[in-house]
């Protein structure tokens, strides 16, 4: 490997590391003190959830009544003393994610003001933990989730139709809580982090509006059955007395890790944005059209540089191939840098995870598009058949970092020598 790969690939694992939730959980749990007069009760969801739930029964130990791991198939690493691990289906729900809902569901019913709930949220939790509200089933939240992955839809809007049709989103867990104390300690993976919109804010009042729920429903065409219509008519909570939040990590703070990461190792670092959200490949060119003036004009920086963006791009689905934002991403990217020495653009997924793929994103320099011409693919059909993965995979370009353990977001990396 050479050289720029080599520092592409260490400040992504760099940043990412310092991203881990371990440290921010200890801090919450020890810089408060706690009367535990009742049961205590801890549940993590979510991509990170095994790792939450980890620091959090080192730091109360003997003293955890109930403990519930909620996260993504192969994303627990073992056993927790006290803890039920479950995994189920992301980015669709499926049959393990209402089992294992229920069983969360079970675990806070009946308790008391003296009972103590620490829920840990992480990125991911939107499609973990779910039990459809009233008549509606799975059959019906596949339906939805999949009409607004295919749309275009932002994480934003995405959440704002599942809290309404959720039995535990949009502060609807926290109120199942009622009366116990609700501790939320979460990793953000919403832009600009708004808190009623992490994992769809089970534990958060809830700031969207059944307007809002319908404008969205009509901007995107999508299908409502009569029992979805009549559930997302039904407003949500807004206002939680019994909950404390803190967010402890950030794809702001995942950015600026990764600049000193960059500094340390020579390159001079641009934040450019923590707010990326348009279409990947869009993104993929325009950072490749960044790199062609820095060789240029020297703007906005001169090489060593490192040019930075955090966000969560969106695809909209044309074919049947495989892939995920970040491998278009990088793949757009490849094309417009064809032929050009010292350049590296990388986009990863902090959680380790690229849309249904084993990869976290891709890695791409001048010779990349190179390689596929010879071997006779062509990006442009690639992307239109969303087929990124196989691509990438033959140019032995894929990021593979397996699960993290947190999931703030995505990054997107140009490195210029």
């Amino acid at each position: 490997m050479n050289e720029i790969l080599s520092d592409a690939k260490r400040i992504l694992h760099t940043a990412i590391q310092a991203s881990l939730p371990d440290e921010a959980v200890k801090k919450f749990i020890g810089g408060k003190t706690f009367a535990f007069e009742g049961k205590v009760i801890v549940i993590a969801i979510g991509k990170a959830a095994w790792n939450m739930a980890k620091a959090a029964a080192e730091n109360i130990p003997h003293r955890i009544d109930t403990g519930i791991v909620l996260t993504k198939y192969d994303h627990a690493k073992g056993e927790i003393p006290g803890f039920t691990i479950l995994e189920a289906g992301h980015p669709l729900p499926d049959e393990n994610t209402i089992l294992g809902t229920q069983k969360i569901m079970d675990a806070v019913s009946g308790l008391t003001e003296k009972d103590t709930v620490f829920f840990l949220v992480s990125g991911g939790g939107s499609a973990l933990f779910e039990c459809p509200a009233g008549k509606l089933t799975l059959a019906d939240f596949l339906d939805i989730t999949d009409q607004l992955l295919k749309c275009g839809a932002d994480i934003v809007e995405i959440n704002t139709i599942r809290k309404h049709l959720s039995a535990v989103k949009g502060g609807k867990f926290a109120k199942l809580c009622a009366p116990a104390q609700v501790y939320c300690i979460a990793l953000s993976d919403i832009l600009g982090d708004r808190p009623d919109s992490i994992a769809s804010g089970p534990a958060c009042a809830d700031a969207s509006t059944v307007a809002e729920a319908f404008a969205i429903s009509e901007k995107y065409k999508l299908k409502l059955t009569e029992e979805m219509q009549k559930q997302l008519a039904m407003e949500t909570p807004k206002t939680l007395a019994n909950v404390t939040m803190e967010i402890t990590g950030s794809v702001t703070q995942l950015c600026a890790d990764a600049a000193r990461a960059a500094e340390q190792l020579g390159y001079a670092p641009l934040v450019l944005t923590n707010m990326l959200d348009c279409e990947a490949r869009e993104a993929g060119r325009f950072l490749a059209s960044i790199a062609k003036t820095i060789r240029k004009d020297g703007l906005p920086l001169r090489p060593p540089c490192a040019v930075l963006c955090g966000g969560e791009t969106v695809v909209h689905i044309t074919g049947k191939g495989k892939g995920g934002r970040n491998q278009e991403l990088a793949l757009a990217a490849a094309e417009r840098i064809a032929g050009m020495e010292g350049i590296v653009v990388a986009a990863a997924g902090s959680d380790g995870t690229d849309g249904p793929t084993d990869a976290a994103g891709g890695i791409v320099d001048g010779k990349t598009c190179g390689i596929l011409a010879e071997k006779g693919i062509s990006i442009p059909a690639v992307l239109a058949e969303n087929d990124s993965n196989a691509a990438l995979a033959a140019a032995d370009a894929l990021l593979i970092t397996g699960a993290t353990g947190t999931n703030v977001n995505d990054i997107y990396l140009l490195l210029c020598q």
